[in-house]
């Protein structure tokens, strides 16, 4: 037993650590990219490039992955025109690409002002990009001309506007749709063939907090697979024929291009001053037609335009449990209409899916102690015979009907699953500006009165009190005692909604252990009176 016994502290201690590790790592490791003053409105004169061109019905002709055209130097990007809503601006410049979306929402501002998701020195979305370099580089100076100056999404649900670009070889004409919802739709004609790109644009750059989370550039493929390019982990340009969306992402927003109905030729090209973000690039042809959406990450409002579009939320590692938590989630806040309550109930939905686990761990803990004393006769008489003390050991443990590994799988259960619920109250956009109660004006930034970290911190050291404690070695319990502190700390700077789960974890488990403590007792006193 005493090697089962190590072997459970030792799996205990882990556990904590990987977490501690995890929590060090999201919160202090610094970003790859750094946000920049948005008021410029200068251009990048960083390369131009362009991917390869796959099967191109007009053309065999391969272009290099990394063949690169100077953009001319341009001081000013002029805006063509503007697209109004009540939840945003978009601000279409003279080189017909989305260049500015301002988000018009009370709970996105930022210091005080209205939160702008492109970088202005960045590849904007639905730039076009020609193999063809020397018609790359005047396409990238020419204006377009655009057909109306203003659209009104209030007093419409849609409206079109069409852009227009007379280059030496040919005319590119760009229809855009727009929808109240941030989506829209793109009808791309040229007047001769030529084989060109229509990109994402790179990742919105809207997220001002320290937390690190998954952004980069995301791919849907024909058969379902998701792939990832996370920013600082790219290494290689993609090749990806049978696509049904591309997206460029951060944490809480999304410029993604898609088509549902017709497979979409993807590729991407590695950019960026450690060259290790993508830019994604869909193929076009001379009549193309294909849809896009730039806005935030709202699950409902992804589901209304495509339900496949949800694909867009990504959480890392654990988005398999991710999803159906925050599907959970959301079920519940459409019943109470709370997001702080929300979280409330959805931990005590777990706390009672994990119940049974938790009584045979908790009770096998209970057994432990009660054995202490035996254990250790044991130890003393069989010490040096360590393979009759642990035959010995198992005896006892089967005559008592305890498990000593038995207090280690709900602790199992919980870590994957408190990753999982980590990742979706860090990354869900509809926490933003969600109130609780009281103090509580924003679920998704940090309690700013320090409340509910040093009500998590103390809940947990109350927990350890009338937990059952087998430990003997003092390293072991004195990491143990200054745990609570230690996670106090940690939790400070967390989110109110991760910290609020966190505290009613440990008030449930509080409440778990009063019940279990109690039918131990119960237990032993029936079969006091039995033996009696």
């Amino acid at each position: 037993m005493e090697q089962n016994d190590n072997l459970q502290q030792r799996l205990l201690l882990a556990l904590v650590l990987s977490f501690v590790v995890f929590v060090l790592f999201d919160m202090f490791m610094p970003k790859t990219a750094k946000n920049i003053d948005k008021n410029e409105t200068v251009i990048t004169k960083q390369e131009q490039q362009t991917p390869n061109v796959m099967n191109s019905a007009s053309s065999s002709t391969s272009v290099p992955a990394k063949a690169s055209q100077s953009l001319a130097p341009v001081s000013t990007i002029k805006a063509l025109a503007t697209v109004h809503s009540d939840k945003f601006i978009y601000t279409i410049d003279e080189l017909g690409r989305i260049g500015q979306v301002k988000m018009l929402e009370k709970k996105y501002e930022f210091e005080g002002k209205k939160l702008e998701l492109i970088n202005p020195l960045w590849v904007k979305p639905l730039e076009i990009r020609f193999a063809d370099v020397n018609l790359n580089k005047e396409a990238l100076k020419v204006p377009y001309t655009a057909s109306i100056s203003s659209i009104d999404l209030n007093s419409n649900k849609s409206h079109k506007i069409t852009l227009t670009q007379k280059l030496t070889s040919l005319t590119v004409i760009k229809e855009l749709t727009f929808y109240k919802d941030g989506h829209y739709d793109i009808d791309i004609k040229l007047s001769n063939p030529a084989d060109y790109f229509v990109t994402t644009g790179q990742r919105p750059n809207a997220d001002h907090t320290r937390y690190m989370v998954v952004q980069g550039s995301l791919i849907k493929k024909g058969n379902g697979v998701v792939e990832i390019l996370e920013d600082g982990d790219v290494d290689e340009t993609l090749n990806i024929p049978d696509a049904k969306f591309a997206s460029a992402f951060d944490r809480y927003f999304t410029s993604t291009l898609y088509n549902f109905e017709k497979p979409l030729k993807v590729s991407n090209i590695i950019i960026g001053e450690d060259r290790d973000n993508a830019l994604l690039f869909i193929q076009g042809e001379q009549n193309f037609a294909l849809h896009g959406y730039l806005g935030p990450k709202e699950s409902a409002v992804l589901e209304a335009i495509n339900p496949e579009l949800t694909d867009v939320i990504e959480y890392g590692f654990f988005t398999f449990i991710s999803k159906p938590l925050f599907k959970v989630l959301n079920w519940i806040h459409s019943i109470v209409g709370n997001w702080g309550w929300s979280i409330v109930f959805v931990t005590l939905l777990i706390k009672l899916l994990l119940f049974p686990l938790s009584y045979k761990g908790m009770m096998s803990m209970q057994k432990l102690k009660e054995l202490a004393p035996q254990m250790k006769e044991l130890k003393e008489k069989y010490g040096k015979d360590p393979q009759k003390m642990n035959a010995k050991m198992m005896e006892m443990y089967k005559r008592h009907g305890a498990n000593p590994m038995g207090g280690c799988l709900p602790m199992i259960m919980q870590i994957p699953i408190f990753f999982a619920i980590y990742r979706v109250l860090l990354n869900a956009v509809e926490l933003q500006g969600a109130e609780w109660i009281l103090w509580i004006k924003d679920l998704s930034v940090m309690d700013p009165y320090f409340v509910l970290p040093l009500l998590m911190g103390a809940s947990m050291w109350y927990q350890q009190r009338i937990t059952p404690n087998t430990m003997t070695d003092p390293m072991q319990q004195k990491i143990f005692q200054w745990l609570p502190a230690v996670m106090t700390v940690f939790f400070i700077s967390f989110p109110a909604g991760l910290v609020l789960y966190w505290l009613v974890n440990n008030l449930f488990t509080i409440g778990q252990q009063y019940v279990i403590n109690n039918a131990f007792e119960k237990q032993k006193s029936a079969k006091l009176a039995v033996k009696k």
